[in-house]
């Protein structure tokens, strides 16, 4: 018979797994898409403060937070979560409006995922010491 605590560790393999796979399938997507927009830049377009302020938060911090993760989950996942709601308080800020569609927070669900594994450990450690 399988204890509880062995079950919480393979949901939190699982979970883990997850976070991870997402973590590389979110950073190839978006490398695609740099790939792709690459050559709008090289057309001489000058990138406005507006969108260096929004790219400085998504990709790159969701981008950094996403690396971090696999080694530090709470700091990764918080970097992650933290730079897409930057993000959408800049849009907010300019247009009036948040981005449409779910493909931002799509891109960053893995960071949910990290603070998620991170959330478990501190409660299972607090659990631990307990008892």
């Amino acid at each position: 018979m399988e204890s509880a605590s062995t079950k919480t560790g393979n949901g939190e393999t699982l979970l883990r797994l997850f976070a991870r796979a997402g973590s590389i399938a979110s950073i190839g997507f978006i490398a695609l898409i740099f790939i792709g927009e690459a050559a709008t830049l090289r057309t001489g377009n000058a990138l406005t403060s507006r969108d260096v302020l929004g790219l400085l938060f998504f990709p790159g911090g969701v981008l950094a937070g996403l690396i971090l993760g696999w080694r530090w989950e709470g700091i990764g996942g918080g970097v992650t979560v933290g730079s897409l709601m930057a993000f959408y308080a800049l849009l907010w800020a300019f247009d009036g409006r948040p981005p449409r569609g779910p493909y931002f927070i799509l891109l960053s669900l893995p960071g949910f995922l990290f603070l998620l594994l991170a959330l478990l450990r501190r409660n299972g450690q607090n659990r631990a010491t307990e008892a």
